[in-house]
């Protein structure tokens, strides 16, 4: 038998060894090391945790010390730590937890007058904090049918009510309006109700995607709840070149790193500060935009002197055209000093979940699509294909501002024969929207928004249009279109038969010009450059080197404890009772959750396959119905899935359960994903994994889910070759929610097999068993 003492001594002895093998690397920097804590299962959840995070119990002041011990924290824990409530005396929070988060602001757009309703819904009359909630009209502004301006002034005559501050359609994109008037300030956290709040990243504001529930709960109470995703560091090494752009950097993590590697995790961008001086902040809001697009919950910028040049500028223009409205200004220098004297960076030694580099130097423009992000080709090579293009557009919150403009209007100077801008191609529509009207005024102060309207763009209003699907310029059945906007999901766009590409502006712009997709040759590709260059690490490969040899070691030493730990309990038990029978034995193993009254012990029913991985949120409810408020439930049932297969509403019936492959639901933040399933009569989702965002809905609107990859990978093996898009299976699925497990059946005789699964606790059951998180916070309010 090895007892506490020799195990506590053979632990002792492992890690005096890994410190010694890692002599070479801490002679080289300091080295902080991280406590490992191995997590505990209950048998059942008590009543007194069912309605409290398990971050907060953790450091609860009755069973830990007040003082928590030193932990390093990464930027993003940081930023979580100050907007965190409730938290226990000396608590550090990490990623993991989950927390009571109070945002700095929050935003909502076309869905402002949805979320009203449920705030109303919920018995609330009073906003928290009306200087917390931001109001834009940005989507459906082309839109003059009397339902949506009746929507509108819904919605203003509500802002004016609260005293919230508001911008009308046509002023701009909510998330440019954010960063430009000061919202999203560095340091701080800003939510918005649309899945690219992680655009405020590029000026150091952690922001994340809520969605319209969560939104209507801080309106009420100034607070909802969050999880700290697992955080990716990505290392930017080397110079961006000439002719490269912040969008090219995107487009290429999107496509070379496509297997999922940030799926939900919170993304922190470093460098050294020659390689972070060749990013513009108008780059970092680009690149920051479409981590979503990544798969990540936001995409961090540091706090560093390219953004305090950025802020020191606007401040200065702030302080000469707003004297007499320093009220309602949020950038002056004071601030900024303020900024700067308690500026926050991440710890040294603090723990990252993944490391991923990437050298700007050997990075080209880069084109994504068809119809995915995560294909992503060199221009060069689709230039040599002579794809020819029906529609261009230099459009939404990504890249349309004024440098964006001032760069597409460069490539029609430069064509210019004496001094005559020429026309954009025969054949092909060039559409053009400022991100805000701020920047379109810039735009024509330079004279590029005239270059453009000179070669023949048409203008839209400032605000998200075709980017969403909405209003003029929509892809038609068979047509190709290059966007400079943030996502080309099949359908998006306008039809699901079109084809959709996306590059950056002056790559849109240049293909306008020659009728196919082109750049304009700008870039020249530096010596000795073959291939771009990506990897796992840091991109020292001597630092990257020791990391490998630490983690081994800890891994090892991991299992050892495991091992040990598991050899005591055995013995010990040996020593301590009879052999059980096995039945008996595995029945003391098993662990049970509770299950609260009304709430089923069991779901089941046939499982039918949709055979795809990233199903996004236009796929399973489509765009155009998404800001159209009176949908009946009928029709939602109707329309569910359609983007993805039209087929899906005749073979799909009530009572389904629903299987599909990984990274279920990612794309925008629209809670008609979960509700369109629902009104379909499907009570479960299962997925090799979910889109965060989606699973978030789907708690909030009492749609259950599950993640099993075993069954997508055996549903593939069986019916790879059905090339159905939505497949009747005839295998039954079980999900015993008080076991944890689920239960698969292949058809009739064939073979049954199971598998635990994550714990569905009380406190969750409880929004799924009240309808979802609305009507539970009405009978919250209700019962207080």
């Amino acid at each position: 038998m090895i007892l506490p003492a020799r195990r506590s001594l053979a632990v002792a002895a492992g890690r005096a060894c890994r410190q010694a093998l890692l002599v070479p690397r801490t002679s080289r920097m300091p080295h902080t090391p991280v406590c490992r804590v191995r997590a505990a299962t209950y048998s059942t959840t008590p009543i007194y945790r069912q309605n409290t995070f398990h971050a907060q119990l953790e450091a609860s002041p009755s069973t830990l010390p007040k003082v928590a011990p030193e932990l390093p924290q990464t930027l993003t824990e940081k930023i979580v730590q100050r907007y965190s409530v409730n938290l226990a005396p000396g608590k550090k929070v990490k990623a993991g937890d989950y927390v009571t988060l109070s945002p700095h602001h929050c935003m909502t757009h076309d869905n402002s007058w949805p979320v009203a309703m449920k705030f109303m819904s919920i018995g609330a009359s009073k906003i928290h904090d009306n200087k917390q909630i931001v109001m834009t009209l940005d989507h459906d502004v082309q839109n003059k049918t009397e339902s949506n301006l009746k929507k509108y002034q819904q919605i203003e005559e509500f802002a004016k009510k609260h005293g919230v501050d508001f911008y009308p359609a046509g002023r701009g994109i909510g998330h440019q309006i954010m960063v430009e008037e000061g919202y999203a300030w560095p340091g701080t956290v800003s939510v918005a109700s649309d899945s690219h709040s992680n655009m405020y990243g590029g000026v150091g504001c952690l922001g994340t995607p809520m969605v319209r529930t969560d939104a209507a709960s801080i309106w009420a109470t100034g607070r909802t709840w969050w999880q700290i995703p697992p955080i990716a560091k990505v290392t930017l090494t080397g110079l961006l070149p000439l002719g490269v752009t912040g969008k090219d950097v995107i487009v290429a993590l999107c496509g070379l790193f496509n297997n999922d590697d940030v799926l939900n995790h919170a993304i922190e961008f470093t460098g050294t500060e020659e390689t972070m001086r060749t990013l513009p902040v108008d780059d970092r809001l680009a690149i920051a935009n479409m981590t979503t697009e990544w798969g990540a919950l936001s995409g961090l910028f540091p706090i560093d002197s390219v953004l305090q040049s950025w802020l020191r500028a606007k401040a200065t223009v702030a302080a000469m055209s707003n004297a007499d409205d320093s009220a309602r200004n949020q950038f002056t220098h004071a601030k900024i000093d303020e900024l700067i004297q308690n500026q926050l960076t991440a710890d040294p030694g603090a723990t990252y979940a993944k490391s991923l580099y990437l050298n700007l130097s050997t990075l080209s423009p880069f084109v994504a699509g068809p119809n995915s992000v995560k294909i992503a080709t060199p221009l060069k090579d689709l230039e040599a294909q002579n794809i020819k293009l029906n529609k261009a557009y230099l459009v939404s919150c990504t890249n349309s501002r004024a440098s964006d403009i001032a760069a597409a209007a460069q490539v029609f100077k430069d064509a210019a024969t004496d001094g005559v801008i020429p026309k954009v191609a025969d054949d092909v529509k060039f559409y053009i929207a400022a991100a805000s009207l701020l920047e379109q005024a810039t735009a024509e102060e330079t004279g590029d928004w005239q270059v453009l309207l000179d070669a023949g763009a048409e203008a839209l209003p400032s605000g998200c249009g075709p980017c969403i699907g909405l209003g003029t310029g929509l892809l038609e059945p068979g047509e190709v279109g290059i966007s400079a906007s943030n996502r080309n999901f099949k359908g998006r766009m306008g039809s699901t038969e079109a084809k959709a590409y996306l590059a950056s502006p002056e790559v849109v712009a240049a293909s306008a010009l020659q009728g196919k997709i082109a750049g304009p040759g700008w870039y020249q590709k530096p010596e000795g450059v073959e291939k771009v260059i990506i990897g796992e690490g840091n991109g020292d490969h001597v630092h990257d080197k020791a990391i490998s040899i630490e983690e081994a070691l800890d891994k090892l030493l991991a299992e050892a404890e495991d091992m040990i730990a598991a050899a005591e309990k055995s013995m010990l038990a040996e020593s301590a009772a009879p052999a059980a029978a096995p039945e008996e034995a595995a029945s003391t193993e098993e662990t049970l959750t509770e299950i609260l009254p009304g709430f089923p012990e069991k779901v089941e029913g046939e499982i039918v396959f949709c055979d795809a991985d990233n199903i996004n949120t236009d796929g399973i409810y489509p765009g155009k119905y998404t800001y159209q408020d009176n949908v009946t439930v009928e029709k939602m049932a109707e329309v569910c899935m359609e983007n993805y297969d039209k087929s899906f509403g005749t073979v799909a019936q009530a009572g389904d359960i629903l299987v599909s492959g990984f990274n279920f639901g990612c794309g925008s933040s629209r809670e008609q994903a979960a509700t369109a399933i629902l009104a379909k009569k499907i009570p479960l989702v299962v997925a090799g994994s979910f889109g965060n965002i989606f699973s978030r809905n789907s708690i909030n609107n009492a749609l259950m889910g599950v993640e099993v990859p075993r069954l997508v990978q055996r549903l593939r093996e069986t019916f790879g070759k059905d090339k159905a898009l939505t497949k009747r299976t005839g295998w039954t699925f079980v999900w015993d929610v008080r076991r944890s497990k689920v239960t698969v059946t292949e058809g009739n005789g064939g073979a049954t097999w199971s598998q635990k699964v994550g714990e569905l606790p009380p406190n969750v059951q409880e929004i799924i068993a009240r309808g979802g998180l609305e009507k539970w916070v009405k009978h919250q309010i209700a019962q207080n």
